[in-house]
């Protein structure tokens, strides 16, 4: 695909997370790419990406625009809408923020890797709303039915959809009504082995926000007793730190290495929220060790019950603790060697060749009709 030009549309780039790391491997399957944006901080991404020719929309010149990018998202279908990509022939979205409602030649291939349709507009809108001062509320109901109008009718701009998950897949089939194949996102599993030494302590890695369930983990930990620790920051962790007894240890973030030890060496990973994908479960498999998971969301594609790990039912307090306690029946049972190759089916070698087959088969179908 050397003699064609490919244009990347990624959301907005002020951080290196999982939607990152996808852009990582689109940017390795695709040399010679631009990359459109929204707002772009060059300090917060890898080499890879400030390596190439990054682009932003009119947002990059407004006041704050680094740090207050998602106040700005009213203004972001228009910005899209102001890009030229006339000249490529391949136009390649990531969507999570508004990415997908750019306006390509009629002869260019639209394909839409879809972390999420916009959450805050659809399935979690009433959480954000919920949690917004009066001011925001108010002029949320207005503006996000705007959003929802323009964010449905620019669905059918794409081409092909790829879901990162099945739970995706069926998020993009009732919020839009376009169907989408899936290949899930890829995890860096050759960077994490196993220990020799597993300790007492269980592990939660992740944000302190409200959807993470931290708080279900800490109350379920304060009345078991259990060793536990809290890996992340976030608007919650003053509440959470006065919420939690001695036997729980936060420690606000890891380097790689710490992080690699963290997993290797944890009883077993806790994973009590309802993700998209969830690739900390993944990398706790990469590590040998097993994974507690809230049954639903991405992590029913990840783990394997009762083999890599258990499932609960509910996101209760007494559920959890269920969990946990069935998991230290079933733990001599729990063979490392098995989550580490159930792992490989999401290493980043697995994404770049089933990404780039849907590519192909999609530039086939296009180029027949």
């Amino acid at each position: 695909m050397d003699d064609i030009k490919v244009a990347i549309l990624h959301y907005w780039l002020v951080s290196m997370r999982g939607g990152e790391r996808v852009l990582e491997s689109l940017l390795r399957l695709f040399p010679n790419a631009d990359i459109y944006t929204h707002v772009y901080d060059p300090e917060r991404v890898s080499d890879l990406i400030r390596e190439r020719n990054v682009k932003t929309t009119f947002i990059q010149k407004l006041p704050g625009a680094k740090k207050h990018y998602q106040k700005y998202l009213p203004l972001m279908p228009m910005a899209l809408e102001a890009l030229d990509l006339r000249e490529y022939d391949l136009v390649i979205s990531s969507e999570s923020g508004p990415a997908k409602g750019v306006i390509t030649g009629l002869d260019a291939l639209h394909v839409c890797y879809c972390h999420s349709p916009m959450r805050y507009l659809w399935d979690h809108y009433h959480n954000y709303r919920d949690s917004a001062g009066f001011l925001s509320r108010s002029l949320m109901r207005p503006l996000f039915h705007y959003l929802r109008i323009w964010d449905f009718a620019s669905s059918v701009r794409v081409d092909k959809y790829v879901a990162n998950s099945n739970f995706i897949r069926r998020r993009i089939a009732r919020v839009w009504g376009q169907e989408a194949s899936v290949v899930h996102p890829p995890v860096a599993t050759h960077l994490f082995s196993q220990s020799n030494h597993v300790s007492d302590r269980y592990l939660w890695v992740g944000q302190f926000t409200a959807y993470k369930k931290a708080e279900l983990v800490i109350e379920a930990f304060n009345r078991l007793g259990l060793p536990i620790t809290m890996v992340g920051t976030g608007e919650l962790e003053g509440r959470l730190k006065e919420m939690a007894n001695p036997n729980i240890e936060f420690v606000p973030r890891l380097c790689l290495d710490d992080l690699r030890t963290a997993y290797a060496q944890c009883r077993a990973l806790i994973f009590p929220t309802e993700e998209d994908f969830g690739i900390v479960p993944v990398e706790a498999n990469a590590s040998g060790r097993p994974v507690i998971a809230y049954g639903s969301g991405g992590a029913t594609e990840t783990i394997v019950d009762e083999q890599t790990g258990l499932f609960f039912k509910e996101q209760t307090v007494e559920s959890l603790i269920d969990a946990i306690n069935r998991f230290e029946d079933w733990l001599p049972d729990f063979c490392p060697s098995a989550a580490m190759t159930n792992a490989e089916r999401f290493s980043t070698e697995e994404f770049e060749r089933s990404f780039m087959e849907e590519v192909k088969s999609a530039q086939l179908r296009f180029y027949e009709a």
